[in-house]
């Protein structure tokens, strides 16, 4: 049995996301737990991407939040159509203070900022590929009780 050891130093900021993002993140996830969803943010794919939330509600529907804190954070990012595949519903969402009007249409809109969010345009579901969902459910699932048990014993991956 290795010996553990028993200090280790606090976490480390994950450094992707801007203090507005971080804010909208809460608000959304705040919203989203109110309606009965289980929330994840960062959230990677198989495919590779990291969504910003993904949600997935008790009747098992699938939702992605893409967070855009500013104009220039939307028009520097190109691979949020990537996630149409891999939910029922897309949503962006967005601080108080942007102009709505430049998010696409054909996704749903949230306005959040920390202590909550509210959603202004709701998008048409998607019906999600039985086997995707399955998969993703699964991979939600595991990376839910991987973040749970590291929060409860941080040193398990060391030993």
């Amino acid at each position: 049995m290795k010996r553990m050891d028993r200090t280790h130093p606090a976490p480390r900021p994950d450094g992707r996301q801007s203090a507005t993002a971080l804010t909208i993140q809460r608000g959304v996830a705040r919203l989203l737990r109110a309606s009965s969803f289980a929330v994840l943010p960062e959230f990677t794919l198989a495919s590779g991407r990291r969504a910003d939330i993904v949600a997935i509600s008790d009747s098992g529907e699938i939702w992605i939040v893409e967070i855009k804190s500013s104009p220039q954070d939307f028009h520097s990012d190109a691979k949020w159509p990537e996630y149409r595949g891999w939910c029922d519903r897309l949503f962006f969402a967005i601080p108080a203070g942007m102009a709505p009007e430049i998010m696409p249409a054909g996704a749903g809109l949230i306005i959040a900022d920390s202590w909550g969010a509210d959603i202004v345009r709701h998008t048409q579901a998607m019906s999600l590929h039985a086997s995707r969902r399955k998969a993703l459910t699964l991979a939600f699932a595991r990376a839910a009780a991987l973040r749970l048990h590291g929060l409860y014993d941080p040193l398990a991956k060391s030993l």
